[in-house]
């Protein structure tokens, strides 16, 4: 793990606050344009005469505040059926503490980081030198505490230049949900209970997710 990492923990995970990104840019996800969410607007696609209005909206699973699946980067485990739809909501949703270590016990935990500080969620383009997990610091967190969930406070939970080992061993065991692109400005230490819930997209290896803290 990245030296610049503040942790924020949770005991069980995370005042009301909404964690979840409101909108969601053209480069949110970190895969460029092909990744852009769309929302057609009922001006489109309402017909002449009609009695409703229907929008029609197109998001990649990976942008914004999201949850990944084991499926995300194991091909057998997608082929299984380890998608959203198989992801305990009782991991996302429960009371949580919040402290400066990890003791064993804890099963949630939510990391505040500088992507916090340099309000990285807010900006439009995709920032690589964002703070996450290298291998080493996701393989000591599997191997030495009880957590289940790990949020962050930015797109990916793995540092850019380890994005794939770190994601790797967070999603091995199938016992980790990993909740990323959470807005944590104005979050303190404290108890919280928390309510994340993901689309229920069977097939799809992740999902956009709101989560909301209350105090």
């Amino acid at each position: 793990m990245r030296s610049l990492l503040v942790l924020l923990v949770c005991s069980e995970v995370v005042l009301s606050l909404t964690l979840s990104s409101a909108n969601v840019d053209p480069y949110s996800s970190g895969y460029g344009e092909e990744s852009v969410a769309c929302l057609k607007n009922t001006g489109e696609l309402r017909p002449n005469g009609s009695d409703y209005n229907f929008s029609e909206l197109k998001i990649p699973v990976h942008a914004g505040t999201h949850v990944d699946a084991p499926g995300h980067m194991y091909d057998h485990y997608y082929d299984a059926g380890f998608d959203v739809d198989s992801l305990d909501l009782g991991v996302l949703n429960a009371e949580v503490l919040k402290s400066l270590n990890i003791p064993r016990g804890v099963r949630r935990v939510i990391f505040r980081t500088l992507n916090t500080d340099r309000s990285l969620m807010w900006k439009k383009e995709f920032d690589t030198s964002f703070v996450g997990f290298m291998k080493d610091g996701a393989q000591w967190l599997v191997d030495n505490t009880d957590i289940k969930l790990v949020g962050i406070d930015y797109l990916s939970v793995a540092a850019f230049d380890d994005g794939i080992p770190s994601h790797l061993v967070f999603l091995e065991s199938r016992e980790i949900i990993l909740v990323e692109g959470l807005k944590l400005d104005g979050v303190k230490p404290g108890i919280y209970s928390v309510h994340c819930l993901p689309l229920r997209l069977v097939g799809a290896e992740g999902s956009p997710i709101r989560c909301i803290l209350i105090e």
